[in-house]
């Protein structure tokens, strides 16, 4: 069985995704910073008849990141990773001068120096799988679209743009592609304290006028993690509606 590492799975797109990860066949490895969340997602996979595991992990912590690569590395062979976890509740709100840089530091060392710790610290075992690897980074539309009172957040969804393209390239002929999914304002608990006026403004500029759920987005992740994707990497693939257009 091929095992997919998902951060960020305690809930919202998260959870959603290692549910989609696991009822494609692949064992499911929970890798979230609380374990309340990590466990209760664990257990509601396993209840459902799928292989899961719960490991805590903070990706801003490089030594809990290797920790999570010493767990997974004794379940088997790693075929694919989700880079989803990242600070995304409440940070927006101040224009660009106002933010903090204790602020600017927290969201960039979490959102965008995060994935690459994971990458760095999995990457081996995704080589030993023999090649057909997978990774795929959670990005954000408001990276492409330049949301205002959202600075720090934006750059560092840019980073995991920019991150992808450089590891595509890196890892293209070994064997594993990797791609960016940059989904709109989803209705998830990360988006409760989102303002009206900003689904307001996704409401009015969405081709798809409806609101954004998980599940939107968990189907072309699957197809990322799919063999049908192995010609596909390095792309930035935004997912909201409409939204913005490229």
């Amino acid at each position: 069985m091929r095992t997919v590492v998902v951060t960020g799975a305690g809930r919202g797109l998260g959870l959603a995704m290692a549910h989609r990860a696991a009822a494609d066949g692949f064992r499911v490895v929970v890798a979230e910073v609380r374990a309340d969340l990590g466990e209760r997602a664990a257990d509601g996979l396993r209840g459902l008849g799928h292989r899961a595991h719960f490991v805590r992990c903070d990706v801003a912590d490089p030594a809990s990141v290797d920790d999570l690569a010493e767990r997974v590395g004794e379940l088997g062979p790693l075929y694919g990773l989700v880079n989803n976890a990242a600070l995304a509740d409440g940070v927006g709100g101040r224009v660009f001068q106002d933010i903090t840089t204790d602020a600017w530091d927290r969201l960039m060392t979490v959102n965008a120096r995060g994935p690459w710790l994971v990458a760095r610290a999995l990457l081996p075992q995704l080589l030993a799988h023999g090649g057909g690897g997978r990774i795929v980074n959670i990005a954000s539309d408001a990276a492409l679209y330049g949301s205002p009172r959202l600075a720090h957040y934006i750059a560092s969804k840019g980073a995991v743009i920019a991150l992808t393209r450089a590891m595509a390239r890196e890892l293209g002929d070994r064997g594993v592609t990797v791609n960016a999914v940059a989904p709109g304002l989803t209705e998830i608990e990360a988006t409760e304290a989102v303002p009206a006026e900003r689904h307001e403004l996704y409401a009015a500029g969405r081709a798809i006028s409806r609101p954004q759920r998980p599940d939107d987005i968990t189907g072309l992740v699957a197809f990322l993690l799919s063999e049908e994707s192995r010609y596909l990497t390095g792309q930035v693939i935004a997912v909201n509606g409409g939204f913005t257009m490229h």
